[in-house]
């Protein structure tokens, strides 16, 4: 999937979902961005950013709470997320 500012947020949540898979218990905490390559992050609007970052914790508190659980916030007030044990 190529991604851009016309991507829509629900293909980006997916995403997001996917990249989950690639994570392993032992990989720490990490954030939204992290689950994006560098370019592809960038390539997202700001208030899509912000969208996608309610998105994605109201799917880990709802509906991937065996996978991952939210943490703390960063300085930056990003949302950290860490992976559960298996």
């Amino acid at each position: 999937m190529t991604i851009d500012s016309n991507t829509s947020l629900n293909e980006l949540l997916n995403h997001a979902v996917g990249a989950l898979k690639e994570l392993n218990n032992d990989d720490g905490e990490f954030v939204l961005k992290d689950l994006f390559r560098g370019f592809e992050w960038n390539r997202i609007t700001k208030g899509d950013r912000t969208k996608l970052g309610s998105m994605f914790l109201s799917y880990s508190r709802n509906e991937n709470t065996a996978i991952i659980e939210p943490t703390e916030k960063t300085p930056q007030n990003q949302q950290k997320y860490k992976t559960r044990g298996k």
